[in-house]
């Protein structure tokens, strides 16, 4: 199990490269990171950007706290439902590892696409891939899709006798449970339907082969990132 999470960790952090890479440098954006957590992540991607005007959502009070201590203008309400924030507000929003735990993605869409000025940009929607070779295999011997263990509050690691947090992985927040894993070519549409054109797909993981292999076989990669823009 550690190979598998040492594998998972890398592939992590390049996902986070992948991320950092598609940024454009804007002093004055305003940029929103959905789902900012304790905020540590949501600063680097402003200084990547070069901007201090900074606002993030998050509903875990104590990541709020932790957010808020960082400079950060917090606000918390539910990401499946309209958004606390006017028309054409932000030149740069983020969501990393977010779609995959809403019921609502339609809303969530649309919400991004209202507050988002013309031109700007969705950078990043990133999610796990469906069709990584990972979930495709678990999905062959009839096991639940590593993408897809944490479906329940209960215990996660349901159904694969590989997930990662299987073993002592019990109750967790609600928020915390994937609700559904889109693959490459279903997100592209997707966004198109919403509005959007999808300038650039990075991906990353390719178990149990080096994580960066993941972007020149996207298809299998087991985390997709797409740079979209309004």
């Amino acid at each position: 199990m550690r190979f598998l999470e040492k594998m998972y960790s890398n592939a992590v952090d390049l996902n986070h490269k992948n991320i950092f890479s598609l940024f454009e440098k804007n002093e004055d954006a305003k940029f929103l990171d959905l789902g900012c957590d304790e905020g540590s992540l949501t600063l680097q991607m402003a200084k990547k950007i070069g901007t201090k005007n900074i606002s993030g959502v998050e509903i875990v009070e104590e990541r709020i706290k932790e957010s808020q201590k960082k400079g950060i203008e917090v606000k918390s309400f539910d990401l499946n439902k309209c958004f606390d924030f006017e028309d054409a507000t932000f030149d740069v929003i983020h969501a990393n590892q977010v779609i995959e735990h809403l019921y609502d993605s339609d809303v969530f869409l649309s919400e991004i696409y209202r507050t988002l000025k013309k031109g700007g940009y969705a950078a990043i929607i990133s999610t796990e891939n469906a069709s990584s070779w990972c979930n495709v295999f678990a999905s062959l011997m009839g096991w639940q899709i590593f993408s897809l263990t944490n479906f329940s509050s209960k215990k996660q690691g349901i159904g694969n006798p590989f997930a990662l947090h299987r073993d002592g992985g019990e109750a967790h927040l609600d928020s915390w449970n994937h609700v559904r894993i889109y693959n490459i070519r279903g997100l592209k549409e997707y966004f198109g339907t919403c509005g959007f054109i999808a300038e650039s797909i990075k991906g990353v993981g390719y178990y149990p082969f080096p994580a960066s292999i993941g972007n020149i076989d996207k298809t299998h990669c087991h985390f997709m990132t797409f740079k979209i823009r309004k």
